[in-house]
């Protein structure tokens, strides 16, 4: 991993630490929440892996979090400029036809919402 990525991947982890911790949970207890394991997480919360966007989702629904507040506080979403925003939010935008995509769950929609804010530096 590059040292950038390390940093990002170590505020993550640290973010998910806390959160756990106020919220007075185990490391065990948000395996059995999350149906990861206690290595896992471990080593996500020490930074030494890199989560996909499903468990970001899963660990972010433990925490009663948004999974956007994660990679938010992980340096991962940064907002350029208001003019990207408005071309992913717009009515009839990126977004607004993810929504609309019948074919895809609620789920596969934030997802794919997140990503693509993510590659667009939008928060």
């Amino acid at each position: 991993m590059n040292e950038p990525w390390d940093s990002q991947m170590q505020a993550l982890g640290a973010f998910i630490r806390d959160k756990r911790k106020l919220a007075n949970m185990s490391l065990r207890q948000l395996a059995e929440r999350t149906k990861l394991s206690n290595p896992y997480l471990s080593q996500i919360e020490r930074g030494l892996h890199q989560p996909s966007v499903r468990v970001i989702r899963l660990i972010s629904d433990a925490l009663n979090v948004s999974a956007e507040t994660l990679l938010a506080q992980a340096g991962l979403l940064h907002r350029e400029s208001p003019s990207d925003a408005v071309a992913v939010t717009r009515p009839g935008g990126i977004e607004a036809a993810i929504r609309a995509e019948t074919r895809l769950s609620d789920e596969q929609k934030s997802a794919l919402i997140a990503v693509v804010k993510s590659m667009l530096s939008i928060e």
